[in-house]
């Protein structure tokens, strides 16, 4: 496969731009039924695809299947979002004066999404893009190509029948000369990127630097909370998916477990025992619960990570291991009991490490859970109302999503998905998260014979 130059980046680019120039002016509901029917093409191809999702970026079948379904999801919103793309509208101080708000789209935007999710944070994005009347050009991680062409030929399908071409567009490249041509771009108002913090970072510097929009999905490092009186196996079932899921390699995996002093010791029998069970191997076979890393570089990150906590004083309960398998990057998932919670524990591996703290008040353990850089997903278990309500107040979690009673991991398209501090701020998916990708114009009409000035202001 031969990667795209910066000139073929520039033509892509200018076939968005001139596409804009009459999807803009199509009806938003009209946009929707194009949507509409991306979403039934990638229904009648889910479960190719999602094996395809699992074949190249290595998550189980089922959750490759899912995250198809993710897609076909954020479609089926986006076309009712379509009628309702609404602003608001307010009175006037000035007599004969009418004042509303609405949106209109900002143009070809960027969309640069990562290996994890090889398509579902595309589609999340593309959809209501699509039904706001932007275009955009789609730069997938390098790791995971072969899901995004697959992708794209049912959009060149969709918008051949619907003589739009131009709204959808992919281009495969290099961070280093792709990924860093369309953070620079003018001609595109907004870049929607997820990947790590620190390369966020400098999307979010390089593209404030020419005024222009953000969406940045970052680093996870998420806590669950287990309080005395919560129901235990439910907590069981899921610490273990969202600790093992996509082999660790989720945004939203659980990576830091906060268990109450009082219940530590049965929870750590409980992980240990249900750790032994997941088989790992894979990823098309039924019965796997847990694929390979994505390369060699997380291997001997995973190992790096292990052996520093390990130096502050972890202790490692099970797993950590390479799996003797030279088709792939097999690694048994671990966990480390930790003292307290370390610089380690404070970062983020992108890896199936769960680090187990213990502590003595839920006061101790919101702040300990609000105590690292990242602030997307968190949980807690508890079957008491006030302990819930502590945890979603303004004094509990800081994160921007909060549970209750399910893991920190998995999310549905109806919520706005995103996270605070530095996972960046953004908002994808439901919700009003379709203003990110469209302008507010504030409109006033003067329907009277006067003019008024506002603030009773004279003039003349």
């Amino acid at each position: 496969m031969t990667c795209a130059s910066e000139a073929t980046y520039n033509q892509v680019v200018d076939t968005a731009a001139a596409a804009f120039q009459n999807w803009r002016s199509i009806p938003a509901p009209q946009r929707g039924q194009v949507v509409r029917e991306l979403g039934e093409s990638l229904r009648a191809h889910r479960d190719v695809l999602g094996e395809l999702v699992s074949l190249e970026m290595g998550k189980i079948r089922a959750e490759g299947i899912g995250e198809v379904q993710e897609m076909i999801d954020i479609c089926e919103f986006a076309v009712g979002l379509s009628r309702q793309l609404c602003g608001s509208t307010m009175h006037s101080e000035r007599p004969g004066h009418r004042m509303y708000e609405q949106y209109h789209p900002l143009g070809a935007i960027g969309i640069i999404s990562a290996f994890n999710f090889p398509v579902a944070v595309w589609a999340w994005n593309a959809a209501l893009a699509a039904i706001c009347g932007d275009t955009m050009i789609w730069k997938p991680s390098p790791q995971t190509p072969l899901t995004a062409i697959a992708v794209q030929h049912l959009c060149n399908q969709v918008m051949e029948k619907h003589d739009c071409a131009g709204v959808f567009n992919l281009v495969i490249g290099e961070n280093e000369t792709v990924g860093q041509a369309m953070i620079k771009d003018k001609r595109l108002p907004l870049i929607s990127f997820t990947g790590s913090c620190d390369v966020g970072k400098h999307v979010a510097e390089t593209v404030g630097a020419r005024m222009g929009k953000t969406l940045l999905e970052l680093g996870g490092n998420n806590a669950l909370i287990v309080e005395p009186d919560a129901d235990l196996d439910l907590a069981t079932r899921a610490i273990v998916f969202g600790a093992v899921g996509t082999s660790g390699q989720r945004c939203t995996t659980t990576r830091r477990l906060l268990v109450h002093e009082s219940v530590i010791e049965e929870m750590t029998d409980r992980l240990v025992r249900a750790y032994e069970q997941v088989k790992i191997g894979d990823p098309l076979q039924s019965d796997t619960l847990m694929g390979p890393l994505a390369s060699e570089r997380s291997i001997d990150a995973m190992s790096e990570a292990i052996q520093r906590a390990t130096a502050e004083g972890g202790k490692l309960l099970c797993g950590g291991k390479r799996l003797p398998d030279p088709a792939g990057f097999f690694v048994e998932p671990s966990i480390i009991r930790m003292p307290s919670q370390t610089a380690q524990v404070s970062k983020e591996t992108f890896a199936p490490i769960l680090y187990m703290i213990p502590y003595s008040t839920l006061e101790q353990a919101i702040q300990i859970q609000n105590d690292v850089p990242q602030g997307l997903s968190s949980s807690i278990f508890t079957t008491n109302l006030l302990t819930a309500e502590t945890f979603l107040s303004a004094c509990g979690s800081d994160c921007g999503i909060a549970n209750v009673n399910i893991g920190t991991s998995g999310a549905e398209i109806g919520g706005a998905f995103g996270g605070e501090k530095d996972t960046g701020g953004g908002r994808e998916s439901g919700s009003d998260a379709w203003k990110t990708y469209m302008r507010r114009q504030t409109n006033t009409i003067n329907w009277s014979k006067e003019l008024p000035l506002a603030q009773g202001i004279q003039f003349g």
